[in-house]
């Protein structure tokens, strides 16, 4: 099951070599909102680097499963991270098309009762 999440990168942690051939990464992100949390998530292997083009502060999103296991009769989660992507942040708002400009006219054009210039009298409607 995949999940996504969208927050502040707040740290970023070195790679860790478990063993020979196992190494894992740690980050957090900073979630937004009234009562903002702070996810730690876990890289591995080949994944390690995706962090890499993102800097501290920066706004991300995350693509992440979850990830359980017993051991010794106590049980763990972890957030496995897969996908990291910077958001573009667009700081002008949302911007709807851009309506049409009302017709020019220039001073000296005569006009018809309907307020247009005596050369749109030719229209068939």
């Amino acid at each position: 099951m995949t999940f996504e999440i969208e927050g502040i990168l707040h740290k970023k942690f070195d790679v860790e070599s478990k063993s020979s051939s196992f190494q894992t990464r740690e980050f957090v992100i900073t979630t937004e909102g009234t009562y903002p949390q702070y996810v730690k998530f876990q890289l591995t292997q080949d994944k390690c680097g995706v962090i890499d083009p993102c800097e501290e502060g920066e706004k991300v999103k995350v693509s992440f499963d979850l990830r359980g296991r017993e051991w010794q009769g106590k049980y763990f989660t972890n957030l496995n991270a897969w996908k990291v992507d910077k958001v573009v942040q667009n700081n002008q708002g949302f911007q709807g098309p851009t309506p049409p400009s009302p017709p020019i006219f220039e001073e000296g054009n005569s006009f018809n009762d309907g307020g247009l210039p005596e050369d749109f009298n030719d229209l068939p409607f």
